[in-house]
């Protein structure tokens, strides 16, 4: 049995049967399925156990694998700001997919937030879904597989990825309360990886400031400008994300010859910069997110069915704010929620758009 599959039994009955010697492997796989679930560790499983047939070691094969330092090995991830870019796909996978492996009788190519791919990456990864070399095997990796273009999707072979119940992300939350564990394991939706960025790190602060921002709204008190908290803690997450990618592109540039470094200092500055807008935009969608779920816990608690709450650390304050309040107007809250998420992706000004959110919320809910 492949390693990592044991709880997702669609993946383990498709990808069991490709297995070398005696399997035959899809040209193209596309692994779908929550943030947590298990499908990056799937894929490198897979591709050890692709890259390791007929090798004269195949420990080494996936030692190397296990480190990403197998040169038949190629692992994508996007590098534009909220999109993977061209220059992501065009050499690394479109170019290299032609060429024949290094040591390996296959090459695997592995593509993280395949869903994020602009219309000309899409583009130019058709013609190698279409037309692979046999020796070529492509896996994408979704957390949102409504968003991949279908074309690409109806190229690949499907994998399916469940969610992991919120116990058992709770179980992996180690270090802090039980409940809040819990409370986390629940507002991350099925999102292992998201439940554990709001258990640790600056994610309590950023789970706090969107609970400000709605209870603000739902209480008329919007004086001290909750909406700023959010934009502070989503700039404190971005100048982080900079500040790693900047580091780890410094220490690479000690290994390049001198009359490359100007060029890829230039490069390493812009993919710093995009890697410190993706994170600020995550993290601002997160804290709307977040905000949506405290109003819909409110409408649970209003409804008399406390049970289905997702912040099960924060009851007695969803008691208060359920006092006296109808369903009707709460949901309506989440809906302008969810429109505004929708509104990011145009890059509006954030300050504006979370300003003139919380004013909304406050008619919606009958607190003007």
């Amino acid at each position: 049995m492949l390693p990592a599959t044991e709880r997702h039994p669609h993946a383990r009955a498709v990808l069991s049967g490709a297995l070398p010697p005696d399997g035959r492997p899809s040209h193209a796989y596309l692994f779908h399925g929550p943030g947590g679930s298990g499908k990056a560790a799937v894929a490198r499983a897979f591709a050890a156990a692709l890259l390791s047939d007929g090798a004269a070691d195949a420990d080494s094969v996936r030692t190397r694998v296990e480190h990403g330092v197998h040169p038949d090995l190629t692992w994508v991830t996007p590098s534009g700001a909220a999109e993977m870019l061209v220059s992501d796909i065009d050499e690394p996978v479109v170019a290299a997919a032609t060429r024949t492996p290094f040591e390996a009788r296959r090459r695997v190519f592995v593509i993280e937030r395949a869903e994020t791919m602009n219309d000309q990456a899409a583009n130019r990864m058709l013609k190698t879904l279409e037309e692979p070399a046999a020796f070529a095997h492509l896996v994408l990796l979704t957390d949102r597989p409504g968003e991949i273009l279908p074309t690409i999707a109806s190229r690949c072979q499907h994998v399916r990825f469940d969610a992991p119940s919120a116990d058992e992300i709770a179980a992996r939350l180690q270090g802090i309360d039980p409940i809040t564990a819990q409370a986390c394991a629940r507002l991350g939706l099925g999102d292992g990886e998201r439940a554990a960025r709001l258990a640790f790190g600056d994610g309590p602060k950023l789970r706090a400031s969107a609970e400000a921002f709605a209870r603000g709204a739902l209480h008329d008190d919007l004086a001290e400008r909750p909406w700023l908290k959010i934009l502070a803690r989503a700039k404190a997450l971005g100048d982080a994300a900079q500040a790693d990618v900047e580091a780890r592109l410094t220490e690479e540039l000690d290994y390049l010859p001198a009359r490359e470094r100007r060029r890829a200092e230039r490069e390493s500055g812009e993919a710093a910069k995009r890697a410190a807008r993706r994170a600020r935009s995550g993290a601002l969608d997160q804290a709307l997110q977040l905000a949506g779920l405290w109003f819909r816990d409110v409408a649970a608690v209003a409804d008399g069915v406390p049970e289905v709450v997702h912040a099960v650390d924060r009851l007695d304050a969803l008691r208060t704010d359920a006092e006296g309040r109808g369903p009707h107007a709460l949901r309506g809250a989440v809906e302008q929620i969810d429109e505004a998420r929708a509104l990011l992706i145009l890059n509006p000004s954030e300050e504006l758009l979370l300003e003139a959110l919380a004013y909304r919320l406050a008619r919606v809910l009958g607190a003007r």
